[in-house]
């Protein structure tokens, strides 16, 4: 039977990764970094520190991993105050309130920094609908290790079997796979080169998963 649905945040549940990117680029051309498309878009998913670390393994950098992470987060603060384009996904909003409404208890496992996540929920509303929040940036691995669908999943009180996750991006899938959960793949046209393969059902829009849609698969 299904109990609880955990979802992933950006590109699933607000499309923050322009704001990212942009970020991001400010950030690369601070420390004279040429990172490529295909570079770029192999990171959706983990977590700022895990990917700073590979950029300096890749790059031969000194700097602590740390300082670049503080210099993008420094670009994305301003962004997030100033950039009027920041929105919520297309039908999510709808979906959530089905969701909780339907009596499902909900759980946030993003690899985003919980000081942003919270900035999300304050400015979108959302926290009444949600049990609980995890960000990855406080774990000791990123996606694609499941640690955080492990610890989301065991917060909602319910075995794996009754719960699903919902991810845009290939290392997300891959942990939530790994975590033993089922996954839909949401095939966001903000989420560019990703690999659905391993989810167990994916969408390009969230009225295929409404609650009566979705129960079925767990009865």
């Amino acid at each position: 039977m299904l109990k609880a649905v955990i979802f992933d945040m950006d590109g699933v549940i607000v499309d923050s990764e322009p704001l990212h990117h942009k970020a991001y680029q400010k950030m690369f051309v601070d420390f004279n970094l040429d990172v490529s498309n295909a570079l770029y878009e192999s990171f959706t998913g983990q977590a700022t520190l895990a990917i700073c670390e590979n950029l300096c393994t890749t790059f031969n950098l000194k700097e602590d991993p740390k300082i670049l992470v503080e210099r993008k987060r420094t670009h994305f603060n301003y962004l997030f105050e100033e950039d009027q384009e920041l929105e919520l996904i297309e039908g999510v909003f709808e979906l959530i309130q089905n969701y909780f409404n339907s009596g499902l208890t909900l759980v946030l496992a993003s690899s985003a920094s919980m000081q942003n996540i919270n900035r999300i929920f304050k400015r979108f509303d959302l926290d009444p609908y949600f049990n609980a929040k995890f960000s990855g940036a406080d774990l000791q691995a990123s996606k694609p290790h499941p640690e955080i669908f492990i610890k989301a999943n065991a917060s909602t009180g319910f075995p794996s079997e009754n719960c699903f996750v919902i991810e845009d991006s290939t290392n997300g899938i891959q942990a939530a796979k790994t975590a033993g959960l089922f996954c839909v793949g949401f095939d966001s046209p903000h989420s560019k080169n990703q690999d659905y393969s391993n989810a167990d059902l994916t969408i390009q829009s969230f009225k295929e998963i409404e609650y009566l849609k979705m129960k079925s698969f767990f009865e």
